[in-house]
């Protein structure tokens, strides 16, 4: 199985220089939930902005298109075919979770989306690509629960692929 997961904003906002541009505890659980266990692929950029540092008990995938780039404790694979190849061979699912050019690439293969829907406005530099949201039905809808330390409201809302 391959499923993206991600948070936006209302305005489809993803990132701040590599890092999210909110902080929203609840959205973090709900990330660690899904992908603890599995295998993830992000970009370079996403990666060093989490620090270059693998996610604990995740088997962690950097795509990137620099054929000499290394990093400790990943994988490290330079086309989406090579993903795509990857991720058929696995038993566990493999969770796409950015940035912007990783989703752009990988989307179309995903059968089933996560998104974190938060009801707010931010500032940052990196917009999720287009979707056609006519090939996925949204089978799921969960509330956020806004408290001291979620302050924005949002939702968690699953589709899968028509």
């Amino acid at each position: 199985m391959l499923a993206a997961i991600w948070a936006e904003d209302k305005n489809g906002l993803i990132g701040k220089q590599g890092t999210l541009p909110w902080r929203l505890p609840n959205d973090l659980r709900f990330f660690k939930e899904k992908t603890t266990g599995n295998i993830i692929v992000m970009g370079r950029k996403t990666f060093e902005g989490m620090g270059s540092r693998p996610l604990p008990n995740r088997t962690t995938i950097v795509l990137t298109s620099d054929e000499n780039y290394q990093a400790e404790g990943v994988l490290v694979l330079h086309s989406a075919a090579e993903v795509l190849d990857y991720a058929k061979q696995q038993s566990l699912p493999v969770f796409v979770i950015g940035g912007a050019v990783v989703f752009q690439e990988l989307l179309p293969e995903c059968d089933t989306i996560y998104r974190t829907v938060i009801e707010a406005e931010f500032e940052g530099d990196t917009y999720l690509p287009a979707i056609d949201w006519s090939v996925w039905k949204l089978i799921e809808t969960i509330p956020g629960t806004v408290d001291e330390k979620n302050i924005y409201p949002h939702r968690f809302e699953i589709y899968k692929r028509k």
